[in-house]
C-alpha cells in the first residue's frame, strides 16, 4: 500500500506483512510489537480456560481414579482403598502404552512448546532440529536407567533412596537437595511460560495466573496420586496432539496467508535477503530482519548456524540434568511393569520427537513468514506461537494455543508435585523424621506435600516474574545448576566402583565451578545482570562441568567399599531400603515385588 506523500509502505516485497506496517510523519514504520501491550481475547475467556478447564480435569480424574480402585483392578475389599504404596508408584503395574503417554506429556512442558518456536523465530530451521533431538536422547537414554532401577532396586520409591541405599546420609542429602532444585526449576519454568502466555492473550494478571494454574492438578493429583497424573497425562497428550496437527495443516496446506511449503520457503528467503531495508522504523529493536547473524549466508534455512549449534550443545547437556535428576523420570519407571520398562521410554521418546519439531517447524517459522513484528522481549516470553496462531486464525487461534499449553503445564506441573511429595514423604519424613510411619502416616503426609508445594508453585512464579526472570532465561540456567549431578547418578546404578565421596566432590565442585564461570562470564559484559546472564554462551560452562565430572570418575573408583556396598544393594534390596523395624506397616506390602 502507499502512504501520504507517495511513500511506498510497506516495502513491495514485504507486500504479504502489510497490515504490520504503516506511515507515520511521512515515514513507513513497523509496529513497534505483535501484540502491543493489548491481550487478543478477553479475561472472560482466559479465566474460562484456566478455571473450566482445570474443574473438568480435577473431576473427570478424580472419578476415573475412584472407578479405577473400587473397578476389577483390585478384587479384594480391603485393597478398595488408596494405600500410600498405591498412590506413590501406582502399584507398579503400568503397562507400554500409558508409560509411553506419560512420558510425552511429562516432558511436554510450557517450553515445548514455547521455547521450541522461540529458536526457530532465532536460528531458523536448526532450531526446532536441535530442540527436538536435542531433549528426545536423554529420554531414550534414560530407558537404559529404567531397566536398571528394575533389576537392582525394584522396591524402591525414589532415585534418592538407592542414593542412601548405596553411598549413606550425606549423599542421600546432597542428591536429594539436587532433585528437590531439578523439581523447583521444571515448575518454574511451566508457571512462567504459562502465566505469561495467559496474561499476553486474555490480560488476566500474571500473578493471578500462576496462582490459578496449579489449582486443579493439585485436587486430582491429592485424589490419585500417580496414577491420576498417569490418567491425566494420557488425555493431555491426546489434545496436545490433535492441536498440534491443527497448526501443522494450517501453515502448510490451508492458510490463506501461508498454505504450501513452497510459500514458507519462498518468504523466509525474502525476509533475510541481504536487501532489505532494515533502517529507521523499517525494523524496531529487537525484531527479526535481514540476514541472520551467524547463519551461512545469513539464512533462515540453512542448518549451519553457530548460534544454533551452541543452543544444540545448551540444550542436550542441559536437559541431561532435567531427566536424569528428576525424581519423576524415575517414578515412572519404578511404576512401570519390567516387562514395560524400556519399551515405555524409547517409544515416549520417539513420539515425543515430533511435538517440538512439528510445532516449532510451523509457528515459528510461520512468524518469521508471516513477517511478524515480533520483539526479542516478547520471544523471550514465550510469544512466537500465540502470535503466529492468532495472526492465522484470529481468536479461535489464541483459544487453541492457549488449550494446548493449558494442557502441557498441568500435566507435567502433575509430575513435578507427585515427585516433590515422594521425595519429601519418603526421603525426609520415613527417613529422618519418622522411620517407623505406618501407611496412613506415610499417605497424609504425601497429601499435605502436594497442597503444600502446588499453593508454593504460584509464590514461586510470582517471586521470579518480580525479579525479572523469563523463561528463555532459566531454560538456559538449568543445566549450569544441576547439570554436574546426572554423570553421579547415571553411574549410581550402572558402576559398582562409584563410591560416595567421588560422588558427592563431583556434583557439588561442578555445580559452584559452573556458577564461577557463568557469573565471569557476565561480567566480561562490564556488568552481573538477569540480561546478561541470560545471553551467555553456555556452552563453556557446561564444558567446565563435564571436565570436572570426567576427571573425578578416576576418584569414584578409588575405594574398594563402593564394590561392597554395591553387591550389598543388589543382595538386600528389601532390607536396604526398608532397615528392621522400620518398615511401614502399608496394607499394599504385597505389591512390592523383587
Amino acid at each position: 500500500m502507499s502512504g501520504g506523500g507517495g511513500v511506498v509502505c510497506p516495502p513491495p516485497e514485504l507486500g504479504f506483512g502489510g497490515q504490520y506496517y504503516s506511515v507515520v510523519d511521512g515515514v513507513c514504520s513497523r509496529d513497534e510489537s505483535f501484540f502491543g501491550g493489548k491481550p487478543v481475547l478477553t479475561q472472560a475467556v482466559g479465566y474460562a480456560v484456566v478455571l473450566g478447564f482445570g474443574a473438568f480435569f480435577a473431576l473427570f480424574t478424580s472419578f476415573l481414579v475412584e472407578r479405577l480402585i473400587s473397578g476389577s483392578e483390585l478384587t479384594d475389599e480391603n485393597e478398595k482403598m488408596m494405600t500410600s504404596e498405591w498412590f506413590n508408584t501406582a502399584g507398579r503395574s503400568v503397562k507400554t502404552g500409558l508409560i509411553a503417554s506419560v512420558i510425552v506429556s511429562q516432558w511436554t512442558w510450557a517450553a515445548t512448546i514455547l521455547q521450541s518456536s522461540n529458536v526457530a523465530w532465532q536460528y531458523g530451521v536448526s532450531g526446532p532440529f536441535w530442540y527436538a533431538s536435542g531433549a528426545t536422547v536423554q529420554v531414550l537414554l534414560f530407558g537404559v536407567m529404567a531397566i536398571e532401577i528394575k533389576r537392582k532396586a525394584p522396591n524402591a520409591h525414589t532415585v534418592c533412596e538407592i542414593v542412601r541405599a548405596r553411598w549413606g546420609a550425606r549423599a542421600h542429602l546432597v542428591f536429594l537437595a539436587f532433585c528437590l532444585a531439578t523439581n523447583v526449576i521444571v515448575t518454574a519454568m511451566l508457571l512462567l511460560g504459562g502465566s505469561a502466555v495467559v496474561h499476553a492473550l486474555t490480560g488476566v494478571n500474571v500473578y493471578a495466573a500462576s496462582f490459578l494454574i496449579p489449582l486443579g492438578v493439585i485436587v486430582y493429583t491429592l485424589a490419585g496420586g500417580l496414577k491420576a497424573t498417569f490418567l491425566a497425562s494420557y488425555i493431555h497428550s491426546v489434545v496436545v496432539h490433535a492441536v498440534l496437527l491443527v497448526f501443522v495443516f494450517l501453515v502448510y496446506t490451508s492458510s490463506s496467508s501461508l498454505g504450501s511449503p513452497k510459500v514458507v520457503y519462498e518468504r523466509l528467503l525474502v525476509v533475510a535477503s541481504a536487501a532489505r531495508d532494515c533502517s529507521g522504523d523499517l525494523s524496531r529493536s529487537g525484531q527479526s530482519c535481514g540476514p541472520v547473524h551467524g547463519n551461512l549466508k545469513g539464512s533462515y534455512l540453512t542448518m549451519l548456524s553457530s548460534g544454533g549449534l551452541v543452543f544444540g550443545i545448551i540444550n542436550i547437556v542441559g536437559n541431561f540434568g532435567t531427566v536424569f535428576v528428576d525424581n519423576g523420570y524415575w517414578m515412572s519407571a519404578i511404576a512401570a511393569r519390567p516387562s514395560s520398562t524400556h519399551k515405555g521410554y524409547l517409544l515416549g521418546g520417539l513420539v515425543w520427537f515430533a511435538v517440538p519439531f512439528s510445532l516449532a517447524t510451523s509457528l515459528g517459522l510461520g512468524a518469521l513468514a508471516l513477517d511478524l513484528p515480533i520483539t526479542a522481549a516478547e520471544a523471550a516470553k514465550g510469544l512466537v506461537p500465540p502470535a503466529t496462531a492468532t495472526a492465522l486464525m484470529g481468536k479461535p487461534g489464541s483459544v487453541l494455543l492457549l488449550t494446548m499449553l493449558f494442557m502441557a503445564v498441568t500435566s507435567a506441573g502433575s509430575a513435578e508435585l507427585v515427585a516433590v511429595s515422594s521425595l519429601f514423604t519418603y526421603d525426609i519424613y520415613r527417613t529422618y523424621v519418622n522411620p517407623g510411619a505406618s501407611g496412613k502416616q506415610i499417605l497424609l503426609v504425601s497429601r499435605a506435600v502436594i497442597l503444600a508445594f502446588g499453593c508454593s508453585m504460584g509464590v514461586l512464579a510470582v517471586v521470579l516474574n518480580l525479579v525479572g526472570v523469563s523463561l528463555g532465561w532459566m531454560y538456559l540456567a538449568m543445566g549450569v545448576l544441576v547439570g554436574s549431578a546426572v554423570i553421579p547418578i547415571a553411574l549410581l546404578l550402572l558402576w559398582s566402583k562409584a563410591n560416595a565421596f567421588g560422588a558427592m566432590l563431583g556434583t557439588i565442585s561442578g555445580c559452584v565451578l559452573g556458577v564461577i564461570v557463568w557469573l565471569t562470564v557476565a561480567k566480561s559484559w562490564d556488568t552481573i545482570s538477569m540480561v546478561c546472564a541470560g545471553m551467555l554462551t553456555n556452552d563453556i560452562v557446561y564444558q567446565r562441568l563435564d571436565d570436572v565430572n570426567l576427571r573425578l570418575r578416576a576418584i569414584m573408583g578409588a575405594m574398594p567399599e563402593a564394590e561392597k556396598r554395591y553387591q550389598q544393594l543388589q543382595r538386600k534390596d528389601e532390607v536396604e531400603m526398608h532397615p528392621a523395624g522400620t518398615h511401614p506397616a502399608d496394607d499394599s506390602d504385597h505389591l512390592l515385588e523383587n
